[in-house]
């Protein structure tokens, strides 16, 4: 996955960790929807996401605003896919929303 194209800041982050339980049960083709999903909402900016073979997994997706995040997780599609990781995909996650003041790299 390249890295997610934003613009200058401001701009906020939704970083996701999380711990997964073992086997697929479809979690794969949901992880899949949700970023078509996302990639559709107003205000969606950009995903970045990388898992260990062990299990633990980081994704941040970028928003133009605290609204854009607040009217992504009221989804209800989103809200399904969230109480499927709480009952079968997760065994732990956290979810930690950022403002980016400044970004730069190579």
């Amino acid at each position: 996955m390249p890295f997610a194209k934003t613009p200058e800041p401001p701009y906020y982050a939704v970083i996701f960790t999380s711990e997964r339980t073992e086997g697929d049960r479809g979690y794969a083709g949901m992880a899949e929807r949700m970023e078509e999903l996302a990639g559709g909402q107003p205000g969606y900016l950009g995903i970045e996401s990388a898992r260990s073979s062990g299990g633990f997994g980081i994704t941040v997706s970028y928003w133009s605003s605290e609204e854009a995040i607040i009217r992504w997780k009221a989804n209800l599609e989103h809200r399904a896919a969230q109480e499927a990781g709480k009952s079968t995909w997760y065994a732990g996650y956290s979810i930690r929303i950022a403002r980016v003041e400044r970004a730069y790299g190579s």
